[in-house]
């Protein structure tokens, strides 16, 4: 199910290059020497790296850089994101979880990303245990005003009946540790009670989760710092990671200072002068409404899933939800403020889509939105597909690129860093998948 190679869609003007030498973006900054300098860095056991935002991303990829660090070399991070952690789209995502397509399908290396994912909230969660031990006893950012995950699953009522089959024949393919199962409207409405299934079926997601992701970013980093204060032995072998509140107007700004920088912006790579233009990524907003149920209504049951249909219902809690999400393509508003205006078009587009399936949403009432700026990828054969590589060459890979993760960052977030971090520490980007580094070479082939 999962492929190897992909075809080639579209054509953007980027500079010819090569798999193994290249140099697509003339405008980076050059470092002749940085082979020499990563070599030496590895013989003398130390290693700096800079990663821009502070996203699903950029934290993940932070976490698997420091878990190739040892009690032996020393290791420094520097995190650039001006908003803090989760400041961008990562932040306001709605935090629904699981590997599968709108039909049912197991996405692409959907067994791996899922896999990779747990393995990242399983150390966030770690982390939030650590946080009321004396490790944080005395430190007041590391507090947590609820869970970072709710494991209630997820319930998708069919719409159309010409998607009925097709969701049949994907749940035969499911992951069985995220299982797919097939209900009828009876058993889908003992989960919901007041659900509306205009076709008699429904998927079920019991395992999938509904995470908090600013709560998760925040014990994500607070899990890197854990680790770089247990890994570090003595003065002469330090590993230490630092958030800094500071914007990256240039890459020219870092050069020299790092052996690596891993661009983990989002939609906000565009706005680097030595990526401007030269990305094949479309910017979507997205807004997302909060809704909240009146105290003389019956709460919803913290038992019963969120709920997946055109839209979206991601229940925080017994009085609420996150409804989402609106799509506007061509967006180049980065602003996640949301006028009033806007809100009252959200909730005229969302809350159609949300009745059909959930009528007794009209009885909760809007208290706020926030909005996030996507950054999608082209589609391709194999589905939307991020983008990684190296985009710096003549074989110094010191300029590396996480991006396109567009509405599923949260799942690919794991496994995108674990491979973006190997790559890394070996300076080699034939470790990468070529369907995710393919996007630069397409204008050769177009």
């Amino acid at each position: 199910m999962e492929g190897t190679t992909s075809s080639l869609l579209y054509s953007c003007d980027l500079p010819s290059v090569s798999r193994r030498s290249y140099r697509p973006f003339t405008d980076l900054p050059y470092t002749p020497n940085f082979t020499r300098r990563f070599i030496s860095s590895r013989v003398r056991s130390s290693a700096r790296y800079a990663i821009l935002g502070a996203g699903f991303a950029g934290l993940s990829v932070a976490w698997h850089l420091l878990q190739h660090s040892s009690k032996e070399s020393s290791m420094s991070i520097d995190i650039y994101d001006e908003s803090g952690l989760g400041g961008g789209a990562s932040g306001v995502s709605g935090g629904l979880l699981h590997p599968y397509s709108p039909k049912g399908k197991l996405l692409w290396r959907g067994s791996e990303s899922w896999k990779e994912c747990l393995e990242l909230l399983v150390a966030a969660e770690r982390a939030v245990e650590l946080s009321y031990s004396s490790w944080t006893s005395h430190d007041q950012s590391y507090s947590f005003d609820g869970p970072i995950i709710l494991r209630r699953g997820i319930l998708k009522p069919a719409t159309a009946e010409t998607k009925v089959e097709i969701l049949k024949a994907n749940a035969q393919n499911c992951l069985t540790s995220c299982p797919l199962e097939l209900l009828d409207g009876q058993a889908a409405t003992c989960l919901v009670p007041n659900l509306s299934v205009p076709l008699d079926f429904a998927i079920y997601m019991p395992f999938a989760m509904n995470i908090h992701p600013k709560r998760y970013l925040q014990a994500l980093f607070l899990a890197c710092k854990i680790f770089a204060t247990e890994v570090s032995s003595s003065p002469r072998a330090v590993t230490e990671i630092s958030l800094l509140k500071k914007h990256v107007n240039s890459l020219r700004e870092l050069d020299g200072e790092y052996d690596a920088v891993i661009i983990c912006l989002g939609a906000e790579a565009g706005k680097l002068p030595e990526l401007s233009g030269n990305l094949p990524l479309r910017n979507c907003r997205g807004i997302i409404a909060e809704l909240q149920l009146p105290t003389d209504v019956r709460e919803y049951s913290n038992q019963s899933p969120s709920i997946l249909s055109n839209a979206w219902l991601a229940f925080q809690g017994p009085r609420n939800v996150l409804m989402g999400s609106t799509w506007e393509w061509k967006s180049n508003n980065y602003s996640s403020h949301v006028t009033s205006e806007e809100a009252a078009e959200a909730i005229n587009e969302l809350l159609p889509k949300v009745s059909v399936v959930y009528p007794a949403i009209k009885k909760w009432e809007f208290v706020g939105a926030r909005a996030g700026l996507r950054a999608m990828p082209p589609l391709t054969p194999l589905g939307s597909l991020p983008l990684l590589g190296c985009v710096a060459g003549d074989g110094n890979c010191q300029y590396w690129l996480v991006g396109g993760l567009g509405s599923r960052g949260l799942l690919y977030h794991g496994l995108l860093g674990k491979l973006m971090a190997q790559a890394v520490v070996s300076s080699d980007e034939a470790l990468l998948p070529f369907e995710l580094t393919s996007w630069k070479s397409k204008s050769i082939q177009n």
